[in-house]
């Protein structure tokens, strides 16, 4: 590896934990690479191929999402290309967008939407896929069919070849630099270009599987459609699986965003009888039609968001589409809406169906069709690979192949199979529940692969549609195009790499049985490990996922541990668990996050919570569960020692340096003040002040000030209970896992609040969640929330701000704050300004003292952004996330509702 090294110093990892913890994704084929490689630039990409090169090891490009296929997983060099690789840069007003393979599409459609533009393709992952998977898989959607896909809507791209040339097409002498640099490439991609357009036959079999969504093979349509080397070899690029070169950047055109739809879940009592209504639907000319099969259902009728039509069916042999019209205005919505109600009356269903255009109703339907695939996929038995297929049929023959594929289902044992997908474009997803651990379960795997291909081939069809050939359908792709193309195909390939080092085994291949060998093995570990698919939603979310390791990388390197164990290999099992401790252990920001993303809701600081119990002996355990008891003075001690560390400054570092103990550093706020009691004779909620205002000082006046102050503003009493100063919201016990502690706190804030019916209100969000545990059942609300409805109405700004930076956190957007934080900032400030790249800080009660590094690099994005910007005023809402962010930044950060009290009087 000394080689590797030399070309990217610092960007080669072989520890067991980084090469395990990656070579996981959400396909059914495991491949453990040898290293990991993180460059940091273009440069580097290309020192690390050429290097590859000279070593006989081959390069997989790893950046994010799914990767159902197989394409992203070896058992050579994995070069995580996300990292790094994250800008997004917003071109004529919108209209063109250049973003670098490691951005998430949300991301960029997040920075689009002030321009009401969007990118086209819109696959149900978008909240975890990234810019070099879209590319790669030639990624579509739900809407955008084959016109507005990867390859139509890009505009140019920056290529690195395995050479280490790199080719910007959207140069204007793009074609002459790229003859100079690579006359053999240029000189193939023409003569090929020539062998197709002059064999009518050739031509007449790529237009026909290119009508249709197609990632089978590579785009040969490229040759058709372009004719210049550099458009030729930047659109064979796109689907191409990171086979010919590392795409640094890409441009590509945006479509506009239809701000009006209607939208509504047609139920029929049958599968065929949804697919006979296709061709009417398709008439009506529908943004998007989504079919649901019987089990895909009866699966979507368990998540939270499931509406009452879908709650109460009762699910037989039903299958449901979601359409979908989208319009630039209400009037010609209105049109679309009325042909479209006239034809649903017209049809055969099991139960009335609307069309509706209020937001969280189609926001309900469409959460449960994008997160379809890992919730069914959740549901699979256990001991179960969930294995998702991807085909395409003309839409007039996909009752034909719905039919096929349940009778394939039924004869090779498939129970609790799934179909669902875009039936508009003719595109199904199936979902098998496999086994693998005998010969036989491979074998019937192979005998339900072979029937499959023959019924979606004998149909004209392509066997890869928007998921990429991957591994999985590599051996099938001479049989699909023929001789002929599949030769054109590896003309390209030895073209741009002649080495193989890209990728190899993926997308084409000469072993008949590829799709058979690698197979995932399943082990059983815990509730959470066992139901995640390792689909990667999560990762986006994550704070520690730039440091160390993503909740997708904690659960499968349980997995690994447990295989390790199993498989009698205990030296590989301590190694992991030595390097887990630090990695995803002490690491981890247990803010929920994760939670939020997961389509399965998988809280992975559940799973190191549990951990961190273990960790603690008795002596801790005692040390905190005293605590609890005597938190008042507890909490006073501890303020009292950020008072007097400034006068120490170098000793006191050096102690809190110490394992496990918080680090102190000079930014850090001195001391708060003790929460006292206030007992009105009436009042008419009941305050319980954060007990990190005792812990730290306020940047200005405080959030207790501040709730005090506007309570009496609006005229609302409040009651701070006699022994307030010793109470708490349980997180410091909860977090770490000391369940004996918060029994005692819970139990003490239960019995200081019994009795009283008064709403409960907290001024940091965190607590507020906290609270709400506590308390089950009494009303617990966040001083945002109540200010907002009962506090904010009654004000009148006095003194409003030209801008504000605003930083969301954690537990506000857990918790539904983000439309009342929004209406507050928006009311002190002219320009309210929430960073792109914010996320969850990470100091997460003391684990930004305990590992500080945490919260630097998940701070690292939103702060740049911040910097980089003019604001008049910095605010979050909770005290920790503005210790944090005033850490990060620079700026001081101060809670919203102190920017309230100070902007604000009586109405």
């Amino acid at each position: 590896m000394r080689a590797l090294s030399e070309a990217a110093p610092g960007a080669v990892h072989t520890r067991a934990t980084d090469r395990l913890g990656m070579a996981h994704d959400a396909s059914h084929y495991l491949l453990t690479p040898q290293a990991v490689l993180t460059p940091r630039d273009t440069a580097q990409v290309a020192a690390l191929m050429r290097a590859a090169d000279g070593l006989g090891l081959g390069v997989t490009f790893r950046s994010g999402g799914t990767s159902l296929s197989g394409q992203a997983g070896t058992d050579a060099l994995l070069m995580d290309t996300r990292r790094h690789f994250r800008d997004i840069e917003v071109l004529d007003g919108g209209l063109r967008v250049r973003v670098q393979p490691g951005a998430v599409l949300r991301q960029v459609n997040a920075r689009l939407a002030p321009y009401g533009r969007r990118l086209g393709p819109d696959p149900a992952s978008e909240a975890a896929c990234t810019i070099g998977g879209v590319i790669a898989d030639n990624s579509s959607g739900m809407t955008c069919g084959t016109h507005a896909n990867s390859y139509q809507t890009l505009d140019s791209l920056t290529l690195v070849l395995p050479s280490g040339t790199i080719v910007d097409t959207g140069e204007p002498d793009a074609d002459a630099r790229l003859r100079e640099a690579e006359p053999a490439l240029t000189e193939s991609l023409l003569r090929l270009r020539d062998r197709l357009r002059s064999n009518p036959d050739s031509v007449r079999r790529i237009r026909a599987q290119f009508a249709m969504k197609n990632t089978m093979g590579y785009g040969l349509n490229s040759f058709l459609d372009h004719s210049t080397p550099a458009g030729i070899l930047a659109h064979l690029v796109v689907g191409s699986e990171g086979t010919l070169g590392f795409v640094a950047s890409a441009v590509f055109r945006t479509v506009p965003v239809h701000p009006h739809a209607a939208t509504g879940l047609l139920v029929f009592p049958t599968l065929h009888a949804a697919m006979a209504a296709m061709p009417a639907l398709v008439a009506q000319e529908p943004a998007a039609v989504e079919l649901l099969d019987a089990g895909s259902l009866l699966v979507a009728q368990a998540d939270p968001e499931a509406g009452e039509i879908l709650r109460s069916l009762a699910v037989d042999r039903h299958a449901a589409l979601l359409v979908e019209w989208q319009q630039e205005d209400p009037e010609s919505l209105g049109q679309r809406e009325h042909a479209a109600r006239r034809l649903i009356g017209e049809l055969d269903l099991a139960v009335p169906a609307r069309l509706g255009r209020d937001a969280a109703g189609r926001a309900a339907l469409w959460h449960i069709r994008k997160g379809l695939y890992a919730t069914v996929a959740g549901a699979r038995p256990p001991g179960t690979v969930a294995l998702l297929e991807d085909v395409a049929v003309p839409v007039p023959v996909l009752a034909g192949l719905c039919d096929d594929l349940h009778s394939l289902f039924d004869r090779h044992g498939y129970e609790r199979s799934v179909i669902f997908g875009h039936a508009k474009d003719g595109n199904l997803h199936f979902m098998l529940p496999c086994r693998f651990d005998t010969d036989d379960d491979v074998r019937r795997y192979a005998d339900f692969t072979e029937d499959m291909v023959e019924a979606v081939l004998g149909r004209g069809g392509t066997l890869k549609a928007e998921h990429g050939t991957g591994r999985v359908m590599a051996p099938f792709v001479r049989r699909q195009y023929g001789d002929e193309l599949y030769d054109v195909m590896v003309e390209v390939k030895r073209a741009c790499d002649p080495g193989g080092v890209l990728n190899p085994g993926v997308l084409l291949t000469d072993d008949p049985s590829a799709h058979l060998r690698h197979l995932k093995p399943v082990v059983s570990v815990e509730p959470e490990v066992d139901r995640c698919v390792e689909c990667g939603y999560c990762e986006p979310v994550c704070p520690s996922r730039d440091l160390t390791t993503t909740p997708r990388q904690r659960i499968v390197l349980r997995r690994e541990m447990a295989t390790a164990r199993a498989a009698g290999d205990l030296a590989l099992a301590r190694e992991l668990e030595r390097e887990f401790q630090y990695d995803a252990v002490d690491t981890c920001a247990v803010d929920g996050m994760c939670a939020t993303a997961c389509p399965l809701h998988i809280n992975t600081g559940d799973l190191t919570k549990r951990l961190r119990a273990s960790a603690h002996g008795p002596v801790a355990r005692q040390v905190w569960k005293s605590a609890a008891r005597h938190w008042d003075g507890a909490t006073r001690v501890l303020g009292r020692g950020l008072d007097v560390a400034p006068v120490a400054p170098s000793l006191v570092e050096a102690v809190t340096r110490a394992p496990g103990v918080p680090q102190w550093k000079r930014d850090l706020p001195t001391g708060g003040t003790r929460r006292r009691a206030s007992t009105p004779a009436q009042a008419d909620a009941v305050y319980l002040p954060s007990c990190l205002n005792t812990l730290f000082a306020p940047a200005g006046a405080g959030v207790l000030t501040a709730v005090r102050n506007l309570a009496a503003r609006a005229g609302i009493r409040l009651l701070v209970p006699e022994d307030a100063g010793s109470l708490c919201c349980g997180t410091p016990w909860s977090s770490k896992g000391l369940t004996d502690g918060y029994a005692v706190m819970r139990d003490r804030v239960r019995s200081a609040l019994a009795g009283t019916t008064l709403p409960v209100i907290s001024d940091a969000a965190s607590c507020t969640e906290g609270f709400a545990r506590e308390l089950d059942g009494h009303e617990v609300v966040d001083a945002i929330t109540f200010v907002d409805a009962h506090v904010l109405p009654r004000l009148r700004v006095d003194r409003k701000l030209p801008s504000l930076a605003l930083h969301p956190t954690c537990s506000s957007t857990r918790l539904g704050l983000d439309d009342a934080i929004g209406r507050i900032a928006n009311a002190i400030a002219d320009r309210v300004v929430i960073p792109d790249g914010w996320q969850c800080c990470a100091f997460a009660g003391d684990r930004g003292l305990l590992r500080p590094e945490l919260t630097a690099s998940a701070t690292a994005a939103e702060a740049a952004q911040v910097k980089a910007g003019d604001f008049a005023a910095h605010a979050s809402v909770n005290r920790t996330c503005e210790i944090g962010l005033t850490r990060a930044t620079g700026h001081t950060y101060h809670h919203l509702l102190e920017l309230l009290d100070t902007a604000t009087s009586e109405g």
